[in-house]
Order: C-alpha cells, then sequence, then structure tokens
C-alpha cells in the first residue's frame, strides 16, 4: 500500500531562475512594444488633426483678416466698395479704357502680344502703378457658387502664400482684366483649402476679382477635370492643354484660370476651370 502511494505522487518540476528571467524579459518587451505602438497612434492623430483642422482654422482666419485688411485699404483711399455682383461697363484690357472682349476683339497677332511682357506694360499704366511684390495679397478672388471670399497674392509658394490660405497668381501670367490668362492656384486640402469645392463649379458660374482699381467678372467656361501636374499649356496666354488639347482655346482672349490638386488629399494631378471675362466696374 505504502509504495503504490509512493508511486502516485508526481516530482514537481523546479522553474528555473533563467525560466523566469525570460518570462519576465518577455513581459517587458511585449509591454514597451504596446506603449510604442500606442505613443506612434497619439502621435500619428495629433498629425492628422494639426493638419486637417488646425492649418485650415489658422489659414483661414489670416486669409479673412487679409480680406478685410485690403477692403480697408481701399476704403481709406476712396476706392469705393467694388463688391461682389459687380457689372457694367467693359470689360478692359487693364489701361482702363472701354476696349475689350464685349466692344473689339483682341488683335490676333498670337500670343507674344498678350503674354507677360504685354500685359506688365499695360498693368503699369493703371493706377496699380507697380506690379506685386513676391507674396504680396494685392486682390480678392470671390466664387459666390462656393461661398469663397479669398486673398490672392503674387505668386505660388507654398510657405509664403498657399499654406497661408491665400491663392497664387501664377507669375508670367497676366494681371485681372488683362488680355491674356490670369492664372491662379490654391490648396483643395489643408492650410485653409480655398479650392476644396471647385469641382462644384458649373459653366456660367461667375469668379469675380477685385483689386485696387477695379472689379472685374468672369464666367466660368471650360472644365478640364485632371490632367498632369506639369501641364503648362493651361496658364498659357491662350490656355490649351498640352496633355488633352482637346481642352482649351486656340485664340486671344481675357481668361481666368483657376487650378488644383486632385484627387482630394494628394498632388499627382491637376483640376483647372477656365472663365472669361465679361465686365469690369471701376472702384469709385
Amino acid at each position: 500500500m505504502r509504495a503504490s502511494v509512493v508511486r502516485a505522487v508526481r516530482p514537481v518540476p523546479l522553474v528555473q531562475h533563467s525560466t523566469l528571467r525570460r518570462r519576465a524579459r518577455r513581459r517587458r518587451v511585449l509591454w514597451g512594444g504596446g506603449e510604442v505602438l500606442v505613443t506612434v497612434g497619439v502621435v500619428l492623430a495629433l498629425l492628422v488633426v494639426h493638419q486637417l483642422w488646425w492649418t485650415n482654422r489658422e489659414a483661414r482666419r489670416g486669409a479673412e483678416r487679409k480680406v478685410e485688411a485690403l477692403e480697408r485699404e481701399w476704403g481709406a483711399e476712396g476706392g469705393g466698395t467694388g463688391g461682389a455682383g459687380a457689372s457694367g461697363g467693359s470689360p478692359s484690357s487693364g489701361d482702363g479704357t472701354s476696349s475689350g472682349p464685349q466692344s473689339s476683339r483682341p488683335s490676333r497677332t498670337g500670343p507674344s502680344r498678350t503674354g507677360a511682357a504685354a500685359g506688365r506694360r499695360s498693368y503699369a499704366g493703371t493706377a496699380d502703378a507697380a506690379l506685386p511684390r513676391r507674396s504680396q495679397a494685392y486682390a480678392i478672388l470671390t466664387i459666390p457658387r462656393l461661398g469663397l471670399r479669398v486673398p490672392v497674392a503674387e505668386g505660388v509658394s507654398k510657405p509664403d502664400v498657399l499654406n497661408r490660405g491665400y491663392v497664387g497668381h501664377y507669375p508670367g501670367t497676366q494681371q485681372p482684366g488683362q488680355a491674356g490668362n490670369f492664372a491662379v492656384a490654391g490648396h483643395r486640402n489643408t492650410h485653409g483649402e480655398p479650392f476644396r469645392y471647385l469641382p462644384r463649379l458649373r459653366r456660367a458660374d461667375t469668379v469675380e476679382v477685385e483689386t485696387r482699381t477695379a472689379t472685374y467678372t468672369y464666367t466660368v467656361d471650360k472644365i478640364l477635370p485632371q490632367t498632369s501636374s506639369r501641364d503648362a499649356g493651361v496658364v498659357r496666354a491662350v490656355p490649351r492643354s498640352l496633355v488633352r488639347p482637346s481642352y482649351g482655346y486656340s485664340e486671344p482672349g481675357y481668361y481666368i484660370t483657376l487650378t488644383t490638386c486632385t484627387p482630394e488629399f494628394t498632388s499627382r494631378y491637376r483640376m483647372v476651370v477656365w472663365g472669361k471675362l465679361v465686365s469690369m466696374r471701376p472702384r469709385r
């Protein structure tokens, strides 16, 4: 009987200190890895919040203040309101005359006559005696369908213009109201995203540009949903896509070009909206 009892008792395995240490290290590694993953997740979440909320908030507030500052500056100079919905008069080439698309067609002398050099001479003859400085906000873009009212600054630098919530004027293209192409760019996502809803525009929608001297009204005429980010033809004096030549124009005119990235949250392609100048009202 005693022997059978002894045989029934199994030996208790001994836990070595090395085994305990391995288990402890494993727990520390798993715990540390979990902490790292949680920390990375929190950092990524904060980055998303910063990009999608904070940059928009700050850029929009800054853009609104700049619009108000321009309006005060122009009002102090006796320029009147020149508000949205301006009409009357004829489109001008920028020299204050009444010649333009409604009264007479531009001379068919090719892009060289409506290029940047000709535009600078015309612009210099207006009350805005000097060309805008780099990154200077000098106009206000209004798109009623989008509820948008945003400053236009010279250049398309991200840190100095676009990331501040402004719309940037492509250097070398024409100024508002001039014969040729007044071309601008704006963010579609983050940093104020002024052009986020650009795809909502339709033909005959109005786009207005206010400057120190006048308000210019354009109507949307053509929309290019997607093209290469290197498609320089869309901002030429006579705009036409080099990638999709069926989109664009073949003769001189008074154009506006709005460009932004597409699809959303990428910068791989560009969307383009073109309009034609239909009216000009001097500020009084």
